[in-house]
């Protein structure tokens, strides 16, 4: 009878709520509806990774794949392709982290340092410019000036390099995705740590110099304080997405010739299911790539709640 109670209670306030805050929740539908159609709805797709899916047959109509459904898992992990596309994700994603990471935030304590407003708003718009280049685009220009003759490869050249394309070379994949990549996005991720600076009461920092502490020891005890949430927001959301390395981007630059350090799990997903139609097999290595970030998440966001009381839930 109390839950009964309960459940009335419930609906009767959110009935009143609705009604009196109807505007907001009129403005949150089209969001709430965008991700039942494009995020949640195709999970039902994933039912292919565990089946021989014909397109004739349907999800419904293909039958059940062998060893209980977990046929092209069990056939991925035993594959001459998996420690490979695993090392090469891995560390293509730990390395833009470690240095990725760090660059937006580094150029949002120095952008705030800054007092000439004219010189700040022109290093700004300069780095958010590549961030609105279409990525064909950027990818085009990478490979310009890592070719042969280009600029890159020309100042590389003045230091010793001496052996064609970079894009070539399997070794030096890593380094020309990982610092485009920081050059593309400088810019435009810098934007939320602005935002969180802006937000640091400047009472602090008067404070802090009555006190005698200088702008070094400012920024270490007040200012990095004060985003330190917004890091760790970040960092695991981050980390949630660190085996997800966008196929758009690798498919784009590499070559068959380097594909022992490029091919990353999107872009072997991308061959499996749409070059050689293998959906069942493309599906299941995409639902693994997409369990362990699951877990990834789901462990930092524990170990952060630990340790800084700052998590996503």
């Amino acid at each position: 009878m109390k839950l009964k109670n309960d459940k009335n209670s419930f609906f009767i306030r959110a009935r009143k709520d609705i009604s009196k805050n109807y505007g907001a929740y009129l403005l949150i539908l089209p969001v709430i509806i965008f991700y039942i159609i494009f995020s949640y709805k195709p999970m039902y797709g994933a039912l292919i990774a565990f089946k021989n899916y014909s397109p004739g047959k349907g999800i419904i109509g293909s039958s059940f794949a062998a060893d209980f459904g977990f046929k092209h898992f069990i056939d991925f992990f035993n594959s001459y392709y998996f420690s490979r596309i695993l090392k090469n994700t891995v560390v293509i994603s730990l390395t833009s982290l470690i240095f990725s990471f760090p660059a937006p935030i580094i150029l949002a304590l120095l952008l705030n340092e800054v007092k000439n407003k004219s010189f700040k708003k022109a290093v700004q718009t300069i780095s958010y410019m590549p961030h609105f280049i279409s990525l064909v685009v950027v990818c085009s220009l990478i490979k310009l000036f890592t070719s042969d003759t280009g600029i890159v490869t020309y100042i590389a050249a003045l230091f010793g390099y001496d052996s064609g394309s970079m894009l070539s070379q399997p070794n030096l994949f890593v380094p020309v995705y990982v610092i485009s990549g920081i050059w593309q996005h400088l810019g435009w991720d810098s934007i939320i740590y602005l935002a969180a600076l802006s937000g640091i009461d400047q009472s602090l920092y008067e404070a802090a110099k009555i006190d005698g502490a200088n702008r070094f020891k400012q920024m270490l005890h007040i200012t990095l304080p004060g985003i330190s949430s917004t890091i760790i927001i970040l960092f695991i959301l981050a980390i949630g997405g660190i085996m997800n390395v966008g196929y758009e981007k690798i498919i784009l630059l590499y070559n068959p010739g380097i594909y022992d350090t490029a091919d990353v799990i999107s872009s072997f997903v991308y061959r499996k299911g749409l070059l050689e139609s293998n959906w069942s097999y493309s599906a299941a290595v995409g639902l693994f790539n997409s369990v362990i970030n699951f877990i990834l998440v789901v462990v930092f966001n524990k170990l952060s709640r630990k340790v800084s009381e700052v998590s996503l839930w």
